[in-house]
């Protein structure tokens, strides 16, 4: 599957939730005392919140917080992964 097709699937107004998911778990990668694991459901959960808030009760609104959190920690590895593989 093709990333822009992964990214025509989210509602172009949601693109900020994207961003503001990356920079979260970011934040949260620095924090002491909180596992890598857990990144990532904090990062969808806050994506879920955000968008309910902004689309209202709908499940097209959850799957599309889903699929913001979703983006912003797949984006995130291919960045990471991408420069570990310039590294060796």
């Amino acid at each position: 599957m093709e990333w822009e097709l992964i990214v025509n699937l989210i509602d172009p107004s949601l693109l900020v939730v994207v961003a503001v998911c990356w920079v979260l778990g970011f934040i949260i990668k620095q924090t002491p005392n909180v596992p890598n694991w857990s990144i990532v459901y904090i990062v969808s959960a806050f994506a879920i919140t955000a968008v309910l808030l902004l689309q209202g009760l709908s499940v097209e609104a959850v799957l599309q917080g889903i699929l913001c959190g979703a983006v912003a920690v797949y984006g995130h590895q291919l960045v990471t992964q991408a420069k570990k593989s310039g590294d060796a």
